[in-house]
C-alpha cells in the first residue's frame, strides 16, 4: 500500500486498550469491528457444542484479527481476551468491503492471513489425529516460542503468561497430562517453568520430540 492509502486507513481506525483478562470480543457477539494488535498477547477461544473450551490460537503484534467478515460470518465464531496489557487499532466492520475494493495491497494481506490460519488449522488437525500427546505438546510450545519467544542466555523465553492449562486446551489434553509433561522435561534439562511463565533451555531437542526423530521423557 502506498504511504498515502496507509494514511486513509489508518484515519478511520481508533485505538482500544485492553488490561489482562479483560474480553475484547465474545463468541457469538455480532461483530462490529476488525483489529491489529498493536502491542501485547491475546488468546482467541471457543466453546464447544459440548462445552468444552479451547484455545484455537494466541493473537500477536501486528495480526489482524476479529476479521468474520472475510469468513462471510456476521458474528464472532471465538472469543478474544487480552493476555497481557495490549493495544489494537479497531476498525468499524462496515468499511471493510470497501477497504478490500479501494486498497489491493490490503486484500492481499488478508487473504494471506486467511491463508496462515488454514494453514496451522491443518497443522493443527493433523498433530491431534496422528501424534502422541507429548509430541502435539512439544509442537505446541516451539510455536509459542517462534511466534512470541525472546532469546536469552539459557534458551528462548515465551514472552508471555502462558499457563500449563492453557497448553493443555491447545494440544487436546489434560491440564494433568500436561504437568507431568513439564515436570519430565524440567527434570531432562528441556525446560524451565515457572509461574505462567516458560523458558525452553533445549529447543532443538524439543523439535526432535516433536518431530519423532526421539523418544519423549515420559
Amino acid at each position: 500500500m502506498s504511504d498515502q492509502q496507509v494514511d486513509a486507513v489508518l484515519a478511520a481506525a481508533i485505538v482500544r486498550r485492553h488490561e489482562p483478562g479483560e474480553v475484547v470480543f465474545e463468541q457469538g457477539e455480532e461483530a462490529s469491528w476488525f483489529f491489529i494488535l498493536l502491542f501485547g498477547r491475546l488468546r482467541v477461544t471457543q466453546v464447544t457444542a459440548e462445552g468444552q473450551q479451547v484455545i484455537v490460537r494466541m493473537v500477536n503484534p501486528g495480526d489482524l484479527f476479529g476479521i468474520a467478515k472475510a469468513l462471510n460470518r456476521t458474528d464472532y465464531p471465538g472469543t478474544a481476551t487480552a493476555v497481557s496489557a495490549s493495544a489494537a487499532l479497531v476498525w468499524p466492520m462496515s468499511v471493510w468491503s470497501d477497504f478490500v475494493a479501494q486498497y489491493p495491497g490490503f486484500a492481499q494481506g488478508a487473504m494471506e492471513t486467511m491463508g496462515i490460519r488454514l494453514q496451522e488449522a491443518h497443522t493443527r488437525m493433523r498433530e491431534l489425529a496422528t501424534e502422541e500427546v507429548e509430541r502435539r505438546v512439544a509442537h505446541a510450545v516451539l510455536r509459542l516460542g517462534n511466534q512470541a519467544g525472546k532469546k536469552e542466555k539459557d534458551g528462548i523465553r515465551i514472552d508471555f503468561p502462558i499457563s500449563k492449562q492453557d497448553i493443555a486446551e491447545m494440544t487436546g489434553t489434560t491440564l494433568h497430562t500436561v504437568s507431568r509433561i513439564l515436570t519430565a522435561w524440567e527434570n531432562g534439562g528441556l525446560v524451565v517453568s515457572g509461574r505462567q511463565k516458560l523458558l525452553l533451555t533445549d529447543p532443538h531437542r524439543l523439535l526432535l520430540i516433536g518431530d519423532g526423530v526421539v523418544p519423549g521423557l515420559l
